[in-house]
């Protein structure tokens, strides 16, 4: 407070340093009640006793703060003894301490509960309350307004998404005339950053379908089955919401190589989803149910998951087209200040760049002219100066990524996986 003494304020930042020193909170307390602020008082004079609950001194402390009488102490009754009484002398009547000035704890707990929180639980807790087994509540989320034609540039990526996942759920007739089920999965891999997760949603927006997102914190448990338990419970929840779309993000850490992996709880896992996508534990099957999972790195998926009948179609997500540039810096920019931008300098000035890196640019430009402003005392906008020097600062962030996955398309490229990464890294003359 502005109106604090230097003592005062010294000794707030000694208590808050040494929180659990009761003497030196006392003294404090001492203080600010010879102060005439006894609110505070009483305040720290129950943290005291918190810390130190049969403390006689901050008993009485609060007692004052709290403007109740003292308890007046107990007087021991002494008797002298007589040498000889001639007469058996009547003994006096007994003398009684006063009574003690009862003090209100529950009073002073309540004023002072929102400071201090209990020591001990009142109840205890239900039996298995924390523990495995209690039933998990997963976030479904209801179908969304997102569509692909929300998505930015991208044209070859939606054909392939009409064309191989799309076209047959929307057909029944065409459907039941070919003996396709209603079923799918579809795995989607490619630089951080480029929008899987955007495109996954759209695709569920596509089908009118709800959509849950697992990630691998979802799932893992620290007890023996629950984890396995965890990956059933989400697909009934899909089953029990269908359509529904699950939404298997980072697949590499949920569902990686078994033959790399030590622990056998993520083995277990890995056992429990390859399950779960074949439908075997539910009687109706995963009719309804889309699985999609996306990952950065799907050479290191376990094979099995994308064995056909599970995540058996593909897609590569590449880093935005020129199109799709546009739109996310329109969309980055639409709420700043800005003058005369040429987008056209800039939409050739971020090849490669993903998303994410469209993103971080709009922000550093706005950076640029905020500090800018703040130096020179008049605000001004953001220019298409400023956006092309962020552009120099940064480096696509997918650099990294190709230089890995160049490698795993030359040399690992087993059944054609990775045919089109290697068509992309050819025609961009990246080989």
């Amino acid at each position: 407070m502005a109106d604090e003494s230097p003592l005062i304020r010294s000794l707030r930042a000694a208590v808050a340093a040494a929180p659990g020193d009761v003497p030196l909170r006392l003294h404090f307390a001492e203080l600010l009640l010879a102060e005439g602020r006894s609110d505070e008082a009483v305040t720290e004079a129950a943290v005291a006793l918190q810390h130190a609950p049969g403390d006689t001194a901050a008993r009485a402390l609060m007692v004052r703060a709290m403007g109740l009488p003292p308890a007046a102490p107990e007087t021991p009754v002494v008797r002298e003894r007589a040498e000889a009484p001639a007469v058996p002398e009547t003994p006096p009547a007994p003398v009684r301490p006063e009574p003690k000035a009862s003090f209100d704890w529950a009073a002073a707990e309540e004023q002072v509960s929102d400071v201090v929180g209990p020591r001990f639980l009142e109840e205890p807790q239900a039996e298995g309350d924390g523990l495995a087994g209690d039933a998990a509540a997963w976030d479904v989320d209801a179908p969304g307004a997102v569509r692909l034609a929300d998505v930015g540039g991208m044209t070859d990526v939606k054909e392939r998404l009409e064309a191989a996942f799309l076209a047959p759920m929307r057909n029944p007739e065409l459907r039941r005339l070919y003996g396709k089920s209603l079923r799918g999965g579809l795995l989607l891999y490619g630089p951080p950053g480029c929008g899987k997760t955007f495109i996954a949603r759209a695709v569920a927006g596509e089908l009118g379908a709800s959509f849950l997102t697992v990630s691998l914190s979802d799932v893992l448990d620290m007890w023996i089955g629950a984890s396995e338990k965890n990956v059933h419970d989400i697909f009934e929840t899909a089953r029990r919401q269908a359509p529904c779309v699950v939404f298997l993000d980072e697949l590499d850490a949920l569902g990686g190589k078994r033959s790399r992996t030590h622990n056998n709880g993520l083995r277990n896992v890995v056992n429990q989803l390859l399950t779960e996508l074949d439908g075997i534990a539910s009687g109706a099957g995963n009719e309804g149910v889309f699985v999609l999972a996306a990952t950065n790195v799907p050479w290191d998926v376990d094979i099995a998951l994308r064995r056909p009948g599970r995540l058996d179609r593909t897609l590569l997500v590449l880093p935005p087209d020129a199109p799709a540039r546009e739109a996310i810096l329109r969309y980055h920019l639409r709420e700043r200040p800005i003058e005369a931008v040429d987008l056209g300098k800039l939409v050739k000035a971020t090849e490669d760049f993903s998303g994410a890196d469209l993103a971080h640019l709009c922000e550093t430009a706005a950076e640029t002219a905020l500090l800018d402003s703040a130096r020179t005392g008049s605000v001004r906008l953001i220019t298409t100066k400023d956006l092309l020097g962020a552009a120099k600062q940064l480096r696509p962030s997918t650099e990294p990524w190709f230089s890995a996955a160049r490698n795993v398309a030359m040399f690992a490229n087993e059944g054609g996986l990775y045919d089109d990464l290697l068509a992309y890294l050819k025609r961009k003359r990246k080989l």
